[in-house]
C-alpha cells in the first residue's frame, strides 16, 4: 500500500504486483486525506492475505477486503465512522489480524468500548467488540497458555487480554506510554508477555493458571526501550534493539541484560532506530536483519554475542519492514519496491 496524489486529491492505493516480474497487476485507489498528520507519506499497516482474499487499513482507518485476483471491493469498513474509533496521532498501524474465519481490528473506540472489534472476515459483520482504551499501533498477538487462547492487545495505556473468540476480557495491566507509542509487536514465551516501550522501557507480565490471572514480573526503563522492531527470543534469551545501546540481548525469565553490540547492526546517530530481524532455521541461531540504511546483515546472536556474517545494501532508507516469500525477499522505500532472490530464505522460522 502506498499514498499518493491523483488530479490534486489525496489518495491511498493498493498495489498488486506479479512477484516473478514486477509487472502492475491492479490497483485500488480510494480518496485519503492525511491533513495535517505527521509522517504523512504512506499507509503504515502490511496488508493482510489469506487465501484469495486481502484485508488492508490505511492511515485514516479506511478497511478493505479485496479479491486478490483481481481487487474487486469485497467488503469495506472505516474504524472512526463505523466504529467510533479516534485516529492515532500517527494514524493507524496494526495490521488487520485474521484468527479463523475472523478479521481483528483495533479501532481505539474507547467510548463506544471498542478499543478492538471483530469481522466476519468474508462479510464484514461484527462478530464482537470488546474494551474501552485508545488505539495503539502494534498487531495483536495470539498466545495459548495452560490450554486456552487469548489475544494480546497493547494500547497506550494498558496490556490486555481478551478471548479471541468472544471478546471476553480477561485481564489488564497498566503501562502509560508517553506519546502512545505502543508500536512494536508484543512476543510471549515461558509464560510470559513482553513489551518494550521507547521512553517507558520493557514490562514482561506473568501469566497464571487461569486466563484471568496476570500481574507484573519484571521491568527494565534503563537499558530496554524498543519502538518499532519487534524483538527476537531463542532458547532463554531474546534480542532487542534498544534506543540508545543497539541490539541488547537480555536473560527473558528475569530482564537481566548480557550485552549491545554498540550499534553495529544499526546506525547509531538516529533518533528512531528500527530494523526487523527474523531468525533462520538452522541449527545455528542465525538471523537475517534489515536496518533502517536498507542493508541486510547476517549474523549470528546468541548469550556470547553479535557476529556480522555478511551484509549487503538492497535499498536506501526504509522503515517499511521486508516480506518473505519462497526464496525471495520484497523491500520497499517510500518511492521503490525491490524483489532479490535469496535461497538462503529456504529456511525461514516464522517464529520471533
Amino acid at each position: 500500500m502506498h499514498s499518493h496524489r491523483v488530479a490534486r486529491q489525496n489518495v491511498e492505493r493498493v498495489l498488486c504486483f506479479d512477484a516473478q516480474t514486477g509487472q502492475q497487476i491492479w490497483a485500488h485507489t480510494y480518496p485519503c486525506d492525511y491533513h495535517d498528520l505527521d509522517y504523512g507519506n504512506g499507509p503504515r499497516a502490511a496488508p493482510t492475505i489469506v487465501d484469495d482474499l486481502v484485508y488492508t487499513l490505511g492511515t485514516m482507518g479506511d478497511v478493505y477486503c479485496l479479491s486478490a485476483k483481481t481487487g474487486k471491493v469485497i467488503w469495506k469498513k472505516q474504524l472512526v465512522e463505523d466504529f467510533g474509533g479516534k485516529v492515532p496521532q500517527w494514524g493507524y498501524a496494526a495490521a488487520p489480524y485474521v484468527l479463523g474465519d475472523m478479521v481483528i481490528l483495533l479501532p481505539g473506540g474507547k467510548e463506544q468500548g471498542t478499543a478492538v472489534v471483530a469481522l466476519d472476515r468474508k462479510t464484514g459483520v461484527e462478530r464482537w467488540r470488546s474494551l474501552s482504551d485508545t488505539a495503539g499501533y502494534a498487531t495483536p498477538l495470539l498466545i495459548n497458555h495452560q490450554g486456552r487462547s487469548q489475544l494480546i492487545i497493547w494500547s497506550p495505556n494498558h496490556i490486555h487480554s481478551v478471548n479471541p473468540q468472544s471478546g471476553k476480557h480477561f485481564w489488564s495491566v497498566p503501562y502509560k506510554i508517553t506519546y502512545g507509542v505502543a508500536i512494536a509487536n508484543p512476543i510471549a514465551h515461558e509464560g510470559l508477555v513482553f513489551v518494550a516501550g521507547y521512553w517507558d522501557g520493557s514490562k514482561a507480565i506473568q501469566l497464571g493458571t487461569q486466563p484471568e490471572e496476570a500481574e507484573l514480573k519484571w521491568e527494565d526503563r534503563r537499558t530496554l526501550r524498543g519502538l518499532m522492531s519487534q524483538p527476537l527470543y531463542r532458547d532463554g534469551y531474546a534480542y532487542l534493539l534498544d534506543k540508545k545501546f543497539g541490539l541488547t540481548c537480555f536473560e527473558f525469565a528475569t530482564g537481566k541484560k548480557i550485552w549491545d553490540d554498540k550499534n553495529q547492526m544499526t546506525p547509531g546517530n538516529t533518533r528512531n532506530p528500527q530494523a526487523t530481524l527474523i531468525w533462520l532455521k538452522q541449527q545455528q541461531p542465525r538471523a537475517l536483519i534489515l536496518n533502517s540504511d536498507g542493508d541486510l546483515i547476517l549474523a549470528e546472536l546468541d548469550p556470547s554475542g553479535y557476529r556480522e556474517l555478511a551484509r549487503t545494501n538492497l535499498i536506501g532508507e526504509t522503515w517499511a519492514h521486508p516480506a518473505y516469500a519462497e526464496n525471495r525477499i520484497f523491500v520497499r522505500s517510500n518511492t521503490r519496491i525491490i524483489a532479490y532472490e535469496l535461497p538462503v530464505l529456504e529456511s525461514i522460522d516464522e517464529s520471533p
